[in-house]
């Protein structure tokens, strides 16, 4: 993020625009300070300027630093799809980042999604994955859910999935949002936040 002071607004967002080689309509800010003056005299404007530029780099920057920290050597790529912060790992070892489950993998996203978002004062979407791990485990999710979906429109009896973490339960909603007969709803708090599939006429 940079700080950026001027006489208005306009003329502080054509410079950040400026230096940081972008449109002005990609660029985030934040005003810090603002001062009219007297009929116009006197006035300035302080904004903190953010884009999608300084998100990658300080997600990257931070992986770099916490990997370091532990003294394993990861590769960081991080790229904005779909409005969303994709983080591809790769180590010697991508079964230590993994963890059972998937444990490890998404502490980090929660970790990362948290420290960005504090950081640059909004909600910051961030998925992190190592090796196409969560790729293919979506890919096994949404596969899952049409099967129990499947039952449910046939037999008419709801189904409660595991609970699972938000960004794999947004996969099942997005897998069954088109499927006919049936809907999903989330329930449940924390730890336990899960799907439930339930059956439509």
């Amino acid at each position: 993020m940079s700080v950026y002071t001027g006489k208005n607004l306009e003329d502080v967002l054509k410079q950040a625009a400026q230096d940081k080689e972008v449109e002005i309509d990609q660029i985030e800010y934040t005003v810090l300070e603002e001062n009219k003056g007297f009929l116009g005299i006197g006035a300035s404007i302080t904004i903190e300027v953010r884009t999608e530029e300084d998100i990658e780099s300080f997600i990257s920057q931070y992986f770099d630093n916490f990997f370091d920290n532990i003294q394993m050597e990861v590769d960081v790529d991080v790229e904005l799809v779909d409005n969303r912060y994709r983080v591809e790992l790769n180590a010697e070892n991508n079964a230590i980042i993994i963890g059972r489950g998937g444990q490890s993998l998404q502490g980090l996203n929660t970790l990362i999604r948290s420290v960005a978002s504090a950081q640059f004062k909004k909600r910051v979407p961030v998925s992190v994955d190592i090796n196409n791990y969560k790729q293919d485990r979506y890919s096994k999710l949404s596969n899952m859910a049409r099967r129990v979906a499947r039952n449910v429109s046939r037999s008419k009896v709801d189904a409660s999935l595991d609970p699972m973490p938000s960004d794999e339960r947004r996969i099942v909603h997005q897998a069954l949002a088109n499927y006919r007969g049936v809907v999903t709803e989330s329930i449940g708090e924390g730890q336990d936040r899960h799907i439930v599939i339930r059956h439509e006429d």
